[in-house]
């Protein structure tokens, strides 16, 4: 993610029609890896009785976090800093004072205007809290997952994007720069997959497992639409990423090249270990390499090499392929494997930027990784910014989800559960099926 101090640079507020065209263009591919590709992906991996209802719960992330993000979501994360914790909501309320001293809306230092940027910034809180979704599948209600994307967003997601990427305390100058290194977030290690899979596993824990968990089968209703899901993902994160350097220069160049070779070798990664796991590789373990690797890749796409994204996507590929079986072992029912996927590919990714990072394209404070030379100062930035970042979603987490729980409650009744969400929830069914002749 571009540097606060870049936007605080003193410089002419020009506008760059190039970065302007390849920030819109970048927000545009983020959104559609919320809507469609999330929606498809996630889709296809329930049941048919909860197809709907899962995609619903995509778009309307897409829904409430779009309008809290104009209202005081932006303000929020990169406001005036707030004791190193947040922005301050009300000083861009409504994306009001966004002008300059001289009348324009051009940040300074990247030519891009303010509202560019207020876009880009959007569609990451929006997949960001449609990530969570993957460990709730089949049991939780519409209403109430609408109430927690809003509590959630504004308590979890706003502060945590700000002390990371609007001058917050694990910024440039904080107390982790000042103990290690500037910890290093290129794309969302931290602020999106880390702050995702610790809320999943928290609210899959407290909400508690689905009628039938470990029992009955729950396959994949839909592979197509899966395979569909991951492709379309690979294709947005190229925004993702290289959106990310905030221009359209040699950074987004190399961001675009990691985010390409790691995402390719997590595939293979995860196909050899199904292959000698369990004897075949299948093509959802394939779609879901293709998603490892990307969250792995995301928090270093632009400070390591391509032969450190190529380790970073292997080390991805295996590990989650082996951390989706963790929930049958420890027993919590994370639906879509939000934990084995974004969770721990999250921590992959953070955590080797300590061993990967290069001596170039590094936020000031920040060192190179201990296999370039730096030391180890690097790596404890890391390992502290993400504990840190894992502690801070999960009590909160915990926190909402249960005030959540004892108000209006999260889960369908077991009956409605057990003939299908997407008919109670919505009064629809996503297929039509033929019965005595006649299309029901």
């Amino acid at each position: 993610m571009i540097d606060s101090a870049l936007l605080a640079a003193e410089e002419p507020f020009v506008l760059d029609p190039g970065n302007t065209a390849w920030i819109l263009t970048s927000a545009t591919l983020v959104l559609m890896m919320t809507v469609p590709a999330l929606a498809f992906f996630y889709g296809g991996l329930v049941r048919t009785k909860s197809v709907l209802n899962m995609m619903m719960l995509s778009f309307g992330v897409a829904g409430v976090i779009g309008v809290i993000w104009v209202l005081w979501g932006y303000s929020m994360s990169f406001g005036t800093d707030q004791a190193g914790l947040f922005g301050n909501p009300f000083e861009l309320f409504g994306l009001t004072n966004l002008t300059n001293e001289d009348g324009s809306n051009i940040l300074a230092g990247s030519g891009v205007p303010a509202w560019a940027w207020v876009g880009f910034q959007a569609t990451f809180a929006v997949i960001t809290v449609a990530l969570i979704s993957g460990s709730l599948a089949d049991r939780v209600r519409f209403g109430p997952w609408l109430v927690f994307v809003g509590v959630w967003g504004t308590l979890v997601y706003f502060p945590l994007c700000h002390m990371v990427w609007g001058g917050g305390m694990l910024g440039g100058t904080g107390w982790v720069a000042e103990l290690f290194a500037t910890p290093l977030d290129f794309a969302g290690g931290t602020v999106v997959h880390i702050n995702a899979g610790i809320a999943g596993l928290v609210l899959a824990i407290l909400i508690g497992k689905r009628q039938g968990f470990g029992k009955v089968p729950m396959r994949p209703h839909n592979v197509p639409f899966v395979m569909l899901g991951s492709a379309l993902l690979w294709i947005g994160w190229f925004g993702f990423n290289a959106g990310s350097a905030g221009a359209a220069n040699d950074q987004a160049g190399l961001a675009w090249v990691n985010t390409f070779v790691a995402t390719a070798m997590a595939a293979l990664g995860w196909a050899l270990t199904e292959k000698i796991k369990d004897g075949k590789p299948t093509s959802v373990g394939l779609a879901s390499g293709v998603v490892g690797g990307l969250v792995a890749i995301t928090p270093g796409a632009g400070f390591v090499s391509p032969l450190g994204a190529i380790a970073i996507g292997l080390a991805a590929g295996v590990l989650c392929a082996l951390a989706v079986g963790l929930k049958f072992k420890l027993g919590y029912d994370d639906s879509l494997d939000v934990v084995g996927v974004h969770l721990v590919g999250g921590l992959v990714g953070t955590i080797l930027i300590g061993f990967f990072a290069t001596e170039t394209n590094l936020w000031d404070g920040a060192k190179a990784g201990l296999l370039y030379g730096g030391g180890f100062a690097q790596l404890g930035a890391q390992v502290t910014a993400a504990l840190f970042a894992m502690i801070y979603s999960g009590v909160l987490t915990a926190i909402i989800g249960l005030i959540v729980k004892a108000t209006i409650g999260w889960r369908v009744p077991e009956n409605e559960e057990i003939s299908g969400i997407d008919l109670a929830e919505h009064g629809e069914t996503a297929y039509e099926t033929i019965t005595t002749g006649r299309l029901n």
